[in-house]
């Protein structure tokens, strides 16, 4: 049994917080609870709201380099993850008190030669994509992620990966499986047919223009932006000089993320944080994605919703109140003052346990 005392966000209210050996929250005062910290900033477990548990830079990685990855972002105080994508069956890990909470999507679905090789689930019929999206619904915990655009070689440059006839019945199966349905996209093209299908989140969406935002924001369409990973277009672009066309384009779309992402939030588009942390980004960086949306024009207090209160909401997780499960991250002084005080919690509390103290 715990106690801590200290300011609950978002609504700033100061006061004692009891943990019971369940690990929930409780309204009443516990006797002999052992008081973690007197005075601090509670906040709900953050979010990594796109994040590849059992993903390294090399691909695949076992169930123990998956598990360190998830106790690196548990750490960092990500205590929610919702997993965009996996190469290996990370369920096993689900069951781990002392790991964050891992909302898993099953693989991603693409067309072959399309994608990272050895990631995705890979049709070579495309018509075969509603199906296959109601399996990987099946296999994961109520998301699938397509791959909604990649570079098509023969053309040099980004193109969709599916029929937009195909996207509507893809996703209206996965909603009638009780999965929602997310895709990375970088460019433009592939956008239109995603949102119209009524896709429920977009990856990345460097793309998005004035009309799309202003669609997804009537549809209720989130996007997680990945700022930290849209960090590597300049470096991608480096590489890929074969592909004159294609390494532009990133560059373009590089050029405009900030900008995307502002227009969306003015529009009232829900915009979450995801480091996208596996392969190029390593994981336990929510942190310095919350600091990118701030750059990129969110307000403070927001970039920290966007990773926690918003974010838990969104996927439908509580936020700290009685009955709740004693899921937070404890800093020594406001993060909407200081952004930079995420980078070093003072304590995390997972599933009521205390499991990391700050220096």
């Amino acid at each position: 049994m715990y106690r801590l005392r200290g300011v609950v966000l978002p609504d700033e209210r100061a006061t004692e917080l009891y943990i019971d050996d369940s690990g929930v929250l409780v309204e009443e005062p516990i006797a002999g609870a052992e008081t973690l910290i007197d005075g601090g900033w509670i906040l709900p477990g953050l979010v990594d709201a796109h994040c590849h548990v059992g993903l390294g830079q090399s691909g695949p990685v076992d169930l123990e380099e998956a598990d360190a990855q998830a106790r690196v972002d548990r750490d960092a105080g990500a205590l929610l993850i919702r997993d965009c994508g996996s190469p290996i069956d990370t369920s096993a890990l689900q069951a781990r008190h002392d790991l964050p909470e891992i909302i898993r999507a099953g693989r991603h679905v693409a067309r072959p030669k399309r994608y990272i090789p050895g990631l995705a689930a890979e049709l070579d019929d495309p018509a075969l994509l509603p199906e296959v999206v109601v399996e990987q619904a099946a296999a994961g915990d109520g998301w699938v992620k397509l791959v909604g655009d990649w570079i098509d070689r023969g053309a040099g440059d980004l193109a969709p990966l599916w029929p937009d006839d195909v996207l509507a019945a893809a996703i209206d199966a996965a909603h009638a499986a009780g999965a929602r349905v997310t895709a990375h996209v970088f460019g433009t093209d592939a956008l239109p047919g995603l949102i119209h299908a009524g896709i429920d989140c977009i990856e990345h969406g460097t793309g998005l223009t004035d009309d799309l935002i202003a669609e997804m924001a009537r549809r209720g369409t989130s996007l997680v932006p990945t700022l930290i990973n849209v960090e590597n277009f300049p470096g991608i672009a480096d590489l890929a000089s074969k592909y004159p066309s294609y390494a532009a384009h990133i560059r373009e779309l590089y050029a405009g993320a900030h900008g995307v992402v502002r227009k969306a939030v003015e529009a009232g588009v829900p915009v979450f944080a995801g480091t996208d942390a596996g392969g190029g980004i390593v994981h336990g960086r929510i942190a310095d994605e919350i600091a990118a949306l701030h750059g990129a024009g969110l307000a403070a207090a927001d970039a920290l919703g966007a990773a926690s209160w918003a974010a838990r909401t969104w996927l439908g997780r509580p936020d700290l109140h009685p009955g709740a499960r004693a899921d937070l991250v404890v800093y020594r002084s406001d993060p909407r003052a200081d952004l930079s005080v995420l980078r070093d919690p003072a304590l995390v509390v997972l599933r009521g346990r205390p499991v990391h103290a700050g220096a």
